[in-house]
This record gives C-alpha cells, structure tokens and sequence, in this order.
C-alpha cells in the first residue's frame, strides 16, 4: 500500500514470492521429493516411486496415524465444549475475573510444549488420577496444549457478536437456555468451526509434549517419524510426514465446508 510505482509493486511482489517460495513451499517440496525418492545423492532426488508412501500407510505407521487422529479429535472435541464453556462464562464475570480467566487459558500457549508434557506426566502420574501409561494422559496433554486456541476463538467471535440478538429474544421472554441453544450457539457455529479445525492441527502435528507423556501402545505419527528420523530413515519419515500433512488438510477441508454451511445458514 505504500508503493505506489507499477515497477516498485512489481518488485515488492516478486521479493514476496521469493520469501514464500523460500521459507514455505521449498521445505514442503523438499519433503515431498524426499517421500518419492529411492535415493538422493546429487541435486535432485533418484529411483522415484510409491514405495515410502505404500509404506507410511501399512503397519506402525498406519496405526501412528490412526492414533493421531483419534487423539486429535478426541482433544479437538473437548476443548472445543471446554473452550467455549468458558468464553460463554467468562463473558458474564466481573471484569477482573475475565482477565485471570483470559491468563490461565492462555498460559500453556506462553510455555514450552516440553513444560506442559512434565507437568501432565507429573501430576497424572499417581492417584488418585493414575493417567500414566494409557493413552488418556496423551489426550490430556493435547487438550490442555489447544484449549487456549479454541478459547481465544470463540471469545473473539463473542466479542463481535452483535447483542440486539439476544435482547430482542430475551424481551420476547426466551430463557437464557433457549437464547444459548437457539441464537448465541447458532451465531457461533462459523467460529466453532474454525476453533475446531485449528485444534485438530494442532494436535495432529503435536510433538515436544506427547514425547515427555506418550505409552508405547499409543504412539501418534510424529513421535514415529521423530524416531525414523532419529535412526536415520530420512525417506521414511518424509512420507510420514507427507502423509500427516495431507490428512490434516483433508480433516481442515472438510471442517472448512462444514462452516461454511454453517456460516450461510
């Protein structure tokens, strides 16, 4: 906006193109290559074929995945209903309580992933709620991992959502559950997609946590392409994560269309 040259737009979008190409798409590119390639000793990667990505969708890796998506949508959905629990709450609270409610939601996002896998594993690690060694204690590290991301969503979309709706239904003498049900949740399904959508990313790609708290019967696909990559099985862990892209991208796509049915209603 503050070039106003044809020559100087032109320059600024083509350093713009090559910032994008550089850090975003070149990395992904390279990963894909890698995925495909048999091996890679010059330049360009040799041997392409399907045979590291056949293998990324059998056996462990196949079962990392499920676990993955399990955990995602399982730490998606409650955060989801948690989240937007305490937008709805907090919006009825004293101005200093929506604060520290606003500080204690956001604080996992201010610490490392690393710090909130301990303290799971720590305070889940004896009884009276003995998590550790099952799979429970995974989703509860990812839920506490994304619940400040579903959070801010829904408190946003609060923020902005005009109050005449739920005037006008209480002056007709709607309760406070029929104006949640009928106008405030209704309101907010967009917003409700798009928390969901980015809690499910999240944890699908979720690593530095799940490493500190994860059992060996519920091993989620970045944990197992950390471990090829730790042994050195570079192409194999490049279609596992080629693989983990692409399905949490079909999994956004599908929540994308989902609000966006629920934004033209």
């Amino acid at each position: 906006m503050l070039v106003w040259t044809p020559r100087g737009k032109a320059l600024v979008l083509t350093v713009f193109a090559i910032v994008v190409a550089v850090v975003f798409l070149a990395p992904i590119a390279t990963v894909v290559a890698a995925a495909l390639a048999g091996s890679w000793t010059g330049p360009l990667p040799s041997n392409l074929g399907f045979a590291n990505l056949e293998n990324a969708l059998s056996g462990q890796q196949a079962a990392s995945l499920s676990v993955s998506l399990q955990t995602a949508l399982i730490a998606g959905a409650i955060s989801l209903v948690l989240g937007t629990w305490a937008a709805l709450a907090s919006r009825e609270a004293p101005a200093w309580l929506r604060k520290l409610t606003d500080a204690v939601f956001h604080l996992p996002v201010a610490v490392p992933s690393v710090a909130i896998g301990l303290g799971v594993l720590i305070a889940f690690n004896e009884r009276p709620i003995l998590l550790g060694g099952t799979k429970w204690i995974v989703i509860v590290a990812h839920t506490v991992l994304v619940l400040a991301y579903a959070f801010s969503a829904v408190s946003a979309a609060l923020d902005r959502l005009d109050p005449a709706y739920r005037q006008a239904a209480e002056s007709l003498g709607a309760s406070s559950i029929r104006v949640l049900c009928q106008i405030t949740l209704p309101l907010l399904l967009p917003a409700l997609g798009a928390a969901a959508g980015l809690a499910i990313a999240l944890s699908m790609g979720e690593l530095g946590a799940t490493i500190m708290v994860y059992p060996a019967t519920w091993k989620t696909l970045p944990v197992s392409i950390f471990a090829q990559t730790d042994r050195g099985e570079v192409f194999d862990a490049a279609a596992g994560t080629t693989v983990l892209v692409v399905v949490t991208l079909l999994v956004l796509v599908v929540l994308g269309r989902l609000r966006g049915r629920a934004a033209v209603r």
